[in-house]
């Protein structure tokens, strides 16, 4: 029982903190695109939300990892879920390690002000459609599963 009670915790925490995060950049980077003073707000933000993704990520593994190990085992839902998460975690890598320092680079020349170039736009746009969709089906497989629970 405990040990469900700590799932459902971590699962929810990891979605309203990651996808929480993940609302916040995304409405700030569809802002920048034509806004100087968006572009530079993105930046910054992106420097408190990208952690905040990873921890979002982190949470919810974690408590899907408890909550398949003690509860009911949905296993299409749960490859689904695994599908979701590696997709996430494959696209927070390539905007932790290519988009971010480039971001971090401009930045740093005091160029933070500047349009990003439209193929950078486009790469974060791709991007913000994997965080987007993938967020949101996990929220829904999610709520799918505790529906499941208590019909039980």
């Amino acid at each position: 029982m405990l040990v469900s009670v700590i799932s459902i915790f971590l699962i929810i925490a990891g979605l309203v903190v990651g996808l929480g995060a993940v609302t916040v950049i995304d409405l700030h980077g569809f802002c920048a695109r034509k806004s100087s003073y968006w572009t530079v707000a993105t930046i910054a933000t992106h420097k408190i939300t990208k952690p905040l993704i990873w921890l979002g990520i982190l949470l919810l593994s974690l408590g899907l990892t408890f909550f398949y190990s003690s509860s009911i085992f949905l296993p299409r839902v749960a490859k689904m879920q695994l599908f979701l998460i590696a997709a996430l975690v494959l696209n927070g890598v390539y905007l932790s390690f290519v988009i971010s320092p480039a971001l971090l680079i401009k930045e740093k020349q005091g160029k933070a002000s500047e349009l990003l170039s439209s193929s950078m736009q486009s790469r974060i746009a791709a991007s913000m459609l994997v965080s987007f969709f993938g967020w949101w089906a996990l929220v829904l497989s999610i709520a799918y599963i505790f529906s499941r629970l208590w019909q039980n």
